[in-house]
């Protein structure tokens, strides 16, 4: 028997996808038409003997249980969410709750963390996990970086005969190795018993020398248990070459869309929109793939969408709308012959007509092999923003015959003109 724990984050965490997660949780932030922790849900429920998947967060239970019920009810597995008192970081939570991870003897559990996006091979790194017999107590799933961008991720130096995790530096200061980190493990049950000695060293060093600005709870799995196991024979890496990607920006949003559309072709066609009726309509949309559609969005027939555009659930599109590159989330409403490329339009927003919503691509650098989402922040050093997708927080009003390019409008905003790189507050 199996089980799967996804660590969620909570409310404080995810501030660099703002205004997308003012008014949604990011983890249940739609992305190819499905929250983003669902696609971890689907790649768990795909792994034989897998019975219970947890997530593990500080969320409020309220934003979190109408989800929970809803995949309760459409998978045929137990989901539970189990709220921490507060932030315990990636090991305290597991810690926190090892008793509802240890229940019913499982051989062996995953350990996800929620904002990252892949197609998650959690068979193979259960197996590989499974050939190192009992000597392993954590397989962490690794993908290759280039040299500059492992610098901000946790890096892994390995043996290469037996795979085995020499050296373990999360963000290290300078180069490890270009092998990094995905956020996806399988554990044994005994690692209870290493992260429960970083619980007591830092109880002890909390009350003998006052030390730790935070809870005693709070613990860093990658930090304050990875790092002291590398070399002791019991961490092992499985490199994998699959997609993977971190959702930490809204720009990383558009990419991990594209990538799970494509993913459709192969593991669930029946979601992709082909040229055919959509909705209500009776007459042909035109599609260039790839293209999700919620059968609940209304679709003008000369409406041309695509590739790699989500539509959600109650949205309007007019006639000669263009839409490339692009999510719209629910019952928003794109006004005729309007054009959104590489945008984010919130839920119950408005574009008018003959408007210009457009963005910048923030895909990694092609020419690069291996290289991942750059992941910037909303300024550069100069103080200026930087070119990014442009994104319309919930309830926003775009006026006919203007254009939005390069922004950050947040929600509940009336705009009466046109504008360029900015930030509309």
């Amino acid at each position: 028997m199996l089980k799967a724990v996804i660590l969620i984050g909570g409310p404080q965490k995810g501030t660099r996808f703002r205004p997308l997660s003012l008014d949604i949780p990011k983890p249940l932030f739609p992305v190819a038409g499905l929250p983003l922790i669902q696609h971890h849900i689907e790649a768990c429920i795909a792994v034989e003997g897998l019975k219970e998947i947890l997530l593990i967060g500080y969320y409020p239970v309220s934003q979190i249980q109408q989800f929970v019920n809803d995949m309760n009810q459409q998978y045929n597995i137990i989901i539970r969410y189990l709220q921490e008192f507060t932030a315990l970081g990636t090991a305290g939570g597991l810690y926190h709750f090892r008793d509802q991870i240890r229940c019913g003897n499982p051989d062996a559990f995953f350990v996800m963390n929620g904002d990252v996006c892949s197609d998650f091979p959690l068979q193979e790194v259960y197996s590989f996990h499974k050939e190192k017999g009992n000597k392993a107590l954590v397989t962490i799933m690794g993908t290759e970086a280039t040299r500059q961008q492992s610098l901000n991720y946790g890096c892994i130096a390995t043996d290469k005969a037996t795979q085995e995790v020499t050296h373990y530096v999360e963000k290290p200061s300078s180069y490890v190795s270009t092998l990094i980190n995905c956020g996806i493990y399988a554990f044994s049950v005994d690692i209870f018993h290493i992260i429960g000695e970083a619980f007591i060293a830092k109880q002890q060093d909390f009350y003998r020398n006052g030390n730790g600005a935070k809870e005693t709870g709070y613990i860093e799995l990658e930090k304050e248990v990875l790092s002291l196991l590398a070399g002791s024979g019991k961490l092992f890496a499985f490199q994998v070459n699959n997609w993977w990607s971190q959702l930490k920006t809204a720009g990383s949003a558009i990419y991990a869309n594209r990538h799970y559309l494509e993913l459709y072709r192969s593991k669930h066609p029946e979601r992709l929109c082909q040229n055919a009726a959509v909705g209500n309509n009776t007459k042909i949309c035109n599609i260039l793939p790839d293209v999700y559609i919620h059968a609940s969005a209304t679709i003008h027939p000369t409406a041309l969408i695509g590739p790699n555009v989500s539509i959600g659930p109650g949205v309007t599109v007019g006639p000669g709308v263009r839409i490339r590159e692009s999510i719209i989330l629910a019952d928003a409403v794109i006004e005729n012959h309007s054009l959104v490329l590489h945008s984010i339009v919130g839920h119950n927003s408005r574009v008018g007509r003959w408007t210009r919503v457009e963005g910048t691509p923030s895909d990694p650098d092609p020419n690069k092999p291996f290289a991942k989402m750059e992941n910037p922040p909303l300024f550069n050093h100069d103080g200026r923003l930087n070119p990014s997708i442009t994104i319309l927080g919930c309830y926003v009003s775009v006026p006919s015959e203007t254009i939005l390019l390069n922004s950050v409008v947040l929600p509940h905003k009336e705009l009466t003109r046109s504008f360029k790189n900015e930030i509309i507050l």
